[in-house]
């Protein structure tokens, strides 16, 4: 049998050669980056149910023609454009319509209030008390008794905020003066000079080099890292 030409990966055939199939994978590989970008970003964490459900609702769409050479890819990638309009239109509504978004989006649930358990709304949440000590100990709390408020969020994330004597000593609460934060910004990375971000600071190569040499013997290609702030300061890590 003639061999199919490469353009023709996209719909159904017997046979594919390795080529088509490899075609196959990059075109819905990028079809579902361009899906996610358009869909926003979120982390795992952060995944809603509707995002959970349009996730493997996509993955499988998409798998199928990824195995079967019967099946083309055009049909799948429309059904796929189609679920994801859905999704952004649905998105977009439950923005103007409180109702359709509190059911999207329901809101968080209170499992500790005041140092005492909620019990139904553990159970509610689908939560045992084992996970719940353990949500505790990862954000550094070692009682409930130390908690004003825990909150369950739609996202699977617990919220906490410590009684009023258990909360950490900020220097605003000892009305001590402070310096403004400086964020520092690599200019250097993996030995190469980031101009992009140097101009930023409104400095140059030169400028740069002149910096280093009064900070370190180390030339830019032996800098793993190099990083400045508003203040130009320069702090240098060495490969």
């Amino acid at each position: 049998m003639e061999e199919a030409p490469a353009v023709e990966f996209f719909t159904h055939q017997e046979s594919l050669t390795a080529m088509q199939w490899v075609l196959r994978a990059v075109t819905a590989y990028l079809f579902l980056m361009i899906a996610a970008r358009s869909m926003g970003e979120r982390s795992i964490s952060q995944l809603r149910l509707t995002d959970l459900i349009i996730a493997l609702l996509l993955g499988n769409i998409i798998a199928h023609p990824l195995s079967d050479e019967e099946l083309g890819l055009e049909g799948s990638m429309i059904t796929s454009a189609s679920v994801i309009f859905l999704y952004v239109l649905t998105t977009k509504i439950a923005l103007k319509w409180s109702f359709l978004r509190h059911y999207l989006e329901p809101a968080p649930l209170p499992l500790i209030r005041s140092g005492r358990l909620i019990r139904e709304h553990l159970h509610k949440a689908r939560l045992t008390i084992d996970y719940l000590f353990t949500e505790l100990r990862a954000q550094g709390v070692d009682e409930i008794g130390k908690v004003e408020l825990a909150l369950w969020e739609p996202g699977g994330i617990l919220s906490l905020f410590l009684k009023p004597e258990y909360q950490p000593v900020t220097p605003a609460a000892l009305e001590l003066s402070t310096e403004p934060f400086h964020l520092p910004m690599p200019v250097i990375k993996d030995g190469r000079i980031d101009r992009k971000q140097l101009h930023v600071f409104g400095h140059t190569d030169e400028w740069l080099l002149k910096k280093l040499a009064e900070a370190t013997p180390l030339a830019p290609e032996e800098i793993l890292l190099a990083t400045l702030d508003d203040q130009e300061r320069l702090q240098v890590y060495a490969k």
